[in-house]
């Protein structure tokens, strides 16, 4: 049995991952027709219900960094998930990202201790799956992008990698969903740009509304 989760409804075989519990909220109202609250253990908010299009979905809180992450995926997995999209948040490392701009991963660089458990040394990549991000690409008219994943705030990725963007937990995700056996792809929303612009908190809504939405589609 899971060991952090604690729901109280089914858990569909598709899901849609945010660090954020609010950024679940959000997602529930937005993706969800009368979405149900199917758990609250340990500040995880997941909420499961049907698309408009009839298709069962959940919705799940992952915490802050890859460790977290992990572990709610594998507790996921147990109650019968099978693929995942990562709705999350990044910061610009190339210069010509905009606050707001979003990124398909095609590829996640491991910069932290988490994506160790998972065989990913420091520099090594970790992929998604690659129908679900020929999907999300599809959907959002948006070609692939290389992101690096840390577990705490980092000023550089390893030299010489083409990285565009960081995050906390996206190399990891994909480590783990592989070796669960489960598809995971993930779109990023770019919080902050390279010079330290950071969006506002309604462009960030706006932005997770249409994220969620190529994700819960593409599922």
């Amino acid at each position: 049995m899971p060991r952090r989760l604690r729901p109280t409804a089914p858990t569909a075989a598709a899901a849609v991952l945010v660090g954020d519990p609010g950024r679940a909220l959000l997602l529930a109202q937005e993706l969800l027709d009368q979405p149900k609250m199917s758990n609250h253990a340990r500040g995880l908010w997941g909420y499961g219900g049907q698309t408009a299009d009839g298709q069962a979905l959940t919705i799940q809180s992952t915490g802050i960094g890859g460790p977290s992450a992990a572990m709610v995926l594998t507790d996921l997995a147990k109650l019968g998930l099978r693929r995942a999209v990562r709705v999350g948040t990044a910061t610009a490392i190339s210069a010509e990202l905009a606050a707001g701009d979003l990124l398909v991963v095609e590829s996640a660089r491991a910069e932290g201790a988490s994506a160790a458990s998972f065989d990913l040394a420091a520099g090594d990549v970790a992929h998604p799956d690659p129908g679900l991000t020929q999907e999300l690409g599809k959907k959002l008219n948006l070609r692939p992008a290389a992101v690096a994943s840390f577990d705490t705030i980092a000023a550089e990725p390893t030299p010489g990698a083409e990285i565009v963007a960081a995050d906390m937990q996206t190399a990891t995700l994909f480590a783990c969903g592989r070796a669960l056996g489960l598809a995971v792809a993930a779109v990023l929303i770019v919080e902050t740009t390279a010079s330290g612009e950071r969006i506002s908190d309604k462009a960030l809504e706006g932005a997770a509304k249409l994220a969620g939405r190529a994700a819960a589609t593409s599922l």
